[in-house]
């Protein structure tokens, strides 16, 4: 019986891969990936290793998720060291937990190797701090859902102080902006889209929730990153959105001072020195 390792690819750069990964795909009998592996990546496959993919293109699968689970398990019963190369890392918006309980079923000795997700990626591309603490309070990750399907979307959650990374945001993205000012996100709240994140072909563009509808389509694999954190002077925008903050500040500062005040030594009593003979 061989083994599958599930492993996340990363955003494209082939140097953010972790050194594990490196050496499991240098080390592969066959390799399934995903359309959203870069081809940086792939080309660190050496060529005798079989390549399978198993991705989307244009929103048509090659294989259903039961034939990938299948062919997992086939491979790892011949003895294989099988290789599921997911973009980003394989645990989020990748899949990974059906197939993880295909290979269990299966009894199917299995390991998971992180990478580093798509909204890791993209905010470090574009310099940006998802949980700068002058402007959120929280970080929401989503995929975005449209149509009959837009309820699954917990908007309720999301507000003027979150950060939000919508992965696969689509070719629409006014629907996108017109769920956000749907659910009470302000017009003048800043965003942005990242394509391709670390890869050569990268494309960062700002905008903000009113203008989002306008804006051309960039190419997949792309993510929207929304939230007061995206302002180039995040200081400025935060105070302008938490106006007591400045006062929150002002009384910690008083605070400190009080407690600093109260823990000074009183004058100490005048004691006449010793002669030490």
């Amino acid at each position: 019986m061989g083994k599958v390792y599930l492993i996340g690819a990363g955003p494209g750069d082939p140097d953010l891969l972790t050194v594990k990964a490196l050496r499991l795909l240098q080390n592969a009998s066959v390799v399934l990936h995903d359309s959203l592996v870069s081809r940086e990546v792939l080309a660190l496959i050496p060529h005798e290793v079989e390549l399978i993919d198993v991705g989307k293109r244009a929103g048509q699968k090659l294989l259903t998720q039961d034939e990938i689970n299948a062919l997992l398990v086939s491979y790892a019963g011949r003895g294989k060291n099988v290789i599921r190369l997911k973009g980003g890392d394989p645990l989020i918006f990748g899949r990974a937990g059906e197939e993880i309980e295909a290979l269990r079923n299966a009894g199917v000795n299995f390991e998971v190797v992180p990478g580093i997700t798509a909204a890791l990626g993209a905010a470090a591309a574009a310099g940006i701090s998802l949980t700068d603490r002058r402007a959120a309070s929280q970080l929401e990750i989503a995929t975005f859902s449209r149509g009959a399907d837009a309820s699954s979307m917990n908007w309720a959650a999301v507000t003027n102080s979150s950060t939000l990374v919508l992965y696969m945001p689509g070719a629409d993205y006014a629907e996108v902006a017109r769920q956000m000012r749907d659910a009470g996100l302000a017009d003048d709240l800043p965003c942005v889209i990242v394509s391709n994140a670390t890869t050569p072909r990268q494309q960062i563009r700002r905008t903000s929730v009113a203008a989002l509808a306008q804006q051309e389509k960039l190419p997949a694999p792309a993510l929207l990153i929304v939230g007061r954190v995206t302002a180039h002077h995040v200081d400025e925008i935060a105070e302008a959105y938490w106006p007591a903050r400045g006062s929150l500040e002002s009384g910690s500062q008083s605070a400190r001072s009080e407690i600093s005040n109260s823990q000074r030594p009183t004058s100490p009593t005048s004691i006449s020195p010793t002669k030490i003979s």
